[in-house]
């Protein structure tokens, strides 16, 4: 009876169902480390702030290796690696289980950032190979939905285990949801047809001759001016936010909140307001352009960061709604940036965006567990501060960019008209 129901499954639906499957395991693997901070630090004897590095070492070796990823599914599909660095990844949870230091903690999340990396370089692209323009962009829609719903329930999840459950147990739990997730991604995700098979066959032989070529539209994007200036706003906008939402957990666990393990993951619930807003992002980018929504984006953040400063729950909570809104908007108008500006090698175009982006969540929590060290989370909010005046002068930049460019194409075009 399941094969029949897969059978009439159409092939599109069964490939947008199962990366949608396999992008929540992969994000609930990579952020219900967040989720469950207090316990690492409990279990490993290590501080609170300094747990944070697991997620930060994570983003750091899943950044570099979208890369890789990039140029490894033009050579021999995307189906395979896909597929492989899922199963790994499951099975890597086995080493977590059995870790004994937190220096071993990390060593293993530093492996498992590159099998993260696999699906969030190659899904887009898989898309667009296999799906008509149409579909593509009801897949992407989708896919985004899945990524941020990935994201909060791993992090519910982490808070959850690591109020009830001891650190071996919640690794059997996560080891168990990973290989139930692997299976249906398996299941479901159609097998590569054989013209695309001879593709990739092509492509695989031709891949010393090439390789250079590789290199060249990694380096094409990274000398546009205004594309390296998207990739910074995305960067660090990425790298206050994710960071941001780890050490407010602490805070709520302090005097006066004293917040439980599992309530202070609730916080995590106010990512909503930044799922529901990228849905809208694409019509008012359509209405307005990035530039406008840049600033508003700022703006929202701001006035959500400054909020958190006022010994309230409620005030807390509708500051991090805020600044979780700023950011999605912000994170969409990056992408679709990005990708309107791309017209050649947009696949590198995207995993460079994707690699700035992973690195600045990796860089944020050393960078803010400095300012923790020094004043708690008034310090985090001064370094949150400076980070939005780097935002800033990127965004004021690339609207000057933007501006030149125009007026430089101006006189072509009245020439062109006389």
């Amino acid at each position: 009876m399941v094969s029949g129901s897969l059978a009439r499954m159409s092939r599109d639906t069964r490939l947008i169902w199962a990366l949608c499957v396999a992008s929540i395991g992969i994000y609930i693997n990579l952020y219900m480390m967040q989720g469950m901070l207090p316990l690492i630090a409990e279990h490993f004897h290590v501080s609170t702030a300094r747990s944070t590095l697991v997620l930060s070492v994570t983003s750091f070796t899943l950044a570099f290796s979208l890369l890789i990823y990039a140029v490894i599914s033009d050579r021999i599909g995307r189906h395979k690696p896909i597929v492989w660095s899922l199963w790994a990844l499951a099975l890597s949870n086995l080493l977590l289980i059995y870790v004994d230091s937190f220096n071993g903690l990390v060593a293993v999340r530093l492996l498992q950032g590159v099998l993260l990396a696999s699906l969030p370089a190659i899904a887009m692209a898989y898309f667009k190979e296999q799906l008509q323009p149409q579909t593509m962009l009801k897949a992407a829609a989708v896919y985004i939905t899945a990524n941020s719903f990935g994201g909060i329930v791993g992090r519910l999840l982490g808070g959850a285990l690591s109020q009830y459950l001891d650190w071996q147990s919640a690794m059997w739990v996560l080891l168990v949801v990973s290989m139930i997730g692997v299976t249906i991604t398996q299941w479901l995700l159609p097998s590569t047809d054989s013209a695309t098979k001879r593709e990739h066959r092509a492509r695989h032989w031709q891949f010393s001759q090439e390789g250079l070529i590789d290199l060249r539209g990694f380096w094409r994007h990274l000398q546009d001016s205004q594309m390296r200036l998207a990739y910074i706003i995305g960067g660090v906008t990425f790298m206050m936010m994710v960071n941001q939402y780890s050490f407010i957990q602490l805070r709520l666990m302090d005097e006066p909140y004293d917040w439980s393990r599992f309530q202070a993951t609730l916080i995590f619930l106010c990512y909503s307001s930044g799922t529901i807003a990228s849905y809208f992002t694409a019509r008012w980018i359509s209405r307005h352009g990035q530039l406008p929504l840049f600033k508003i984006s700022l703006l929202l953040m701001l006035s959500g960061t400054l909020l958190t400063l006022v010994e309230n729950q409620i005030t807390i909570c509708i500051g991090f709604l805020l600044s979780s809104c700023g950011f999605f908007v912000t994170h969409s108008c990056c992408n679709s940036f990005v990708a309107m500006r791309a017209n050649r090698h947009r696949a590198k175009a995207t995993s460079l965006y994707l690699c700035f982006y992973y690195f600045g969540a990796a860089m944020g929590g050393p960078y803010l567990m400095m300012f923790w060290h020094h004043n708690a989370w008034q310090g985090i909010v001064v370094g949150s501060l400076l980070l939005m005046v780097v935002i800033t002068i990127a965004v004021w930049r690339l609207g000057s960019e933007q501006r030149l460019a125009a007026a430089a194409s101006q006189p072509q075009l009245v020439k062109a008209h006389h």
